[in-house]
């Protein structure tokens, strides 16, 4: 009779999981911090609220309705003026995890089965003051592949910025761990110590490789810091966060692709249908975009992000996932709907060149990017619908944004092929680079795409070493995006001369860097 009762209780349970085709709930203004709607607290109207699809916006009593099915995830659309509760990890608390019969059997474990749908699916937002005026920072590629390299993330990067004041909230830019997802606790223990709200974003590291389908392969993620589309609002800025990581790659085989699916794009077009056209439209997402007809990204994709961005004047998406740092400018001849070009944004990571080359002082490892840049991280600053970028080279002066390499001592009055390098690392072939001798006159340097000598120097230093040295080897070089290449004088008098760069940004802020060389009378050969 027990078993009888069991079976026919189970059988109950799955028809009303199954009859369950919509969700209902209310946005509203959380009084006494408790998260739970009391009968006096009012609701906020006019607030977006998606089921990864399809948005709507509450009524006037803060009320919505979505459909539902048997995996979703329902998350309010934080408004402007507004805030949302943190978990004692600091991870904004947006949404609701709908998968009554929890994630696939997988490798590393993703949601626990949640059951029947609440009757009311509620969002407590608490009201506060939000500056049109704001910082908001951005780390790229954490991805520790060990306990080891989470300590050098906490130690070269997070500990710069703890208890950091004036930022609202700050963003990871995927790969938060290198494909060992039960690093995910030791990454957010890391992250909680810089003291703000914190949100993330899936990279191709983070992803369970053994799901067979891409709606799939983000479950883990999904338990630990829930959707992989969202979008929130502060100030003039709407920010849309993205899963661009398709896997397995539709191609075929097991790599991925660049690309989103359709039920991502159909998102991305609901929401913008509630975004003010004067407002910055900031996406987030883990692949670059690259050139069409590129290997990297699916081109139609793209295109259709492009198409639906195309009456909203003022855009910026970010990246990470090459470690190298990149400005690239999308005009209409890459498909781009505006005149003009939209900015996109391939951010320095935070693990440098995956944590190597040689250990500083504190013993992490210095991990210079093979492109030149240094490890660091990323500040956009916000004002109204304009934003700056700031990039922050760890451990090092916020006012050190350029690496100036030239020989140290050359021969009196012979000419010679070397160079005076400036490796700009916000820079594009857009900008202008100066450089003098000794307080003299400017001399515009000329941009190349090259390898970063300063950094095939340190190639060199480990290949060319008798002793194994600490630390691991660095990547080899690819070339840089941002060098510029200036003559070298060498019919002046002899002893040191003073080299000073000059760069102006896109920005139109100039920043300034020393170096020298000596002059030297030529040895003659006996």
């Amino acid at each position: 009779m027990k078993k009888t009762v069991l079976v026919a209780s189970s059988i109950l349970f799955a028809l009303a999981v199954q009859a369950q085709t919509s969700v209902k709930g209310y946005v509203f203004e959380d009084a006494n911090g408790n998260g739970k709607k009391e009968r006096r607290e009012n609701g906020v109207a006019q607030v977006a609220v998606t089921n990864g699809r399809e948005v709507v916006l509450t009524d006037k009593k803060g009320r919505y309705e979505l459909p539902i099915g048997s995996d979703n995830i329902i998350s309010v659309m934080m408004p402007s003026g507004y805030k949302v509760a943190l978990n004692k990890e600091n991870l904004p608390q947006f949404y609701y995890n709908h998968k009554p019969s929890g994630s696939p059997d997988l490798k590393f474990k993703g949601v626990a089965p949640t059951g029947k749908l609440p009757k009311s699916v509620d969002f407590a937002l608490m009201p506060t003051e939000d500056k049109e005026e704001f910082t908001a920072l951005i780390f790229g590629d954490p991805q520790p592949y060990t306990k080891e390299e989470v300590d050098f993330f906490a130690r070269g990067i997070v500990s710069e910025v703890e208890g950091i004041k004036d930022v609202p909230f700050g963003l990871s830019l995927g790969d938060l761990v290198g494909n060992n997802l039960n690093l995910f606790n030791p990454y957010i223990e890391a992250v909680k110590k810089v003291g703000i709200p914190w949100y993330n974003l899936l990279g191709n590291h983070d992803l369970d490789f053994d799901a067979k389908a891409d709606s799939l392969a983000d479950e883990t993620f999904e338990a630990h810091f829930g959707p992989a589309n969202y979008a929130f609002n502060y100030g003039k800025v709407h920010f849309i966060v993205l899963d661009d990581v398709l896997y397995p790659d539709p191609r075929g085989g097991k790599s991925y692709w660049g690309g989103f699916r359709k039920d991502q794009l159909d998102f991305i077009e609901n929401d913008l249908k509630f975004v003010p056209k004067d407002h910055l439209v900031v996406l987030a997402f883990h692949v670059p975009l690259s050139e069409p007809d590129g290997d990297a990204y699916r081109d139609e994709d793209r295109q259709k992000l492009f198409d639906l961005l195309k009456d909203f004047p003022h855009t910026l998406s970010l990246s990470a996932h090459t470690h190298l740092q990149k400005q690239d400018f999308f005009t209409k001849a890459e498909g781009w709907r505006q005149e003009k070009p939209h900015h996109h944004y391939n951010v320095g990571t935070t693990s440098g060149d995956w944590y190597s080359g040689k250990l500083d002082a504190n013993g992490v490892p210095v991990s210079t990017m093979r492109d030149g840049t240094p490890k660091g991280y990323a500040f956009i600053n916000f004002k109204g619908n304009e934003y700056m970028i700031d990039y922050k080279v760890a451990g090092r002066p916020k006012d050190y944004q350029i690496q100036v390499f030239a020989p140290k001592v050359v021969a009196h009055g012979r000419n010679t092929s070397a160079g005076i390098f400036a490796n700009f690392f916000m820079g594009s072939e857009q900008d202008e680079v100066l450089y003098r001798i000794d307080g003299g006159k400017w001399i515009k340097m000329v941009y190349q795409k090259d390898y970063d000598p300063d950094f095939v120097h340190s190639l060199q230093e480990w290949d060319y070493a008798d002793e194994l040295m600490p630390g691991r080897r660095p990547s080899n070089a690819a070339q840089s995006t941002h060098l510029w290449r200036g003559n070298i004088p060498t019919k002046l008098e002899l002893g040191e001369h003073t080299i000073e760069v000059k760069a102006t940004d896109m920005f139109g802020r100039t920043f300034t860097q020393k170096s020298s060389y000596r002059i030297q009378a030529p040895i003659t050969v006996q």
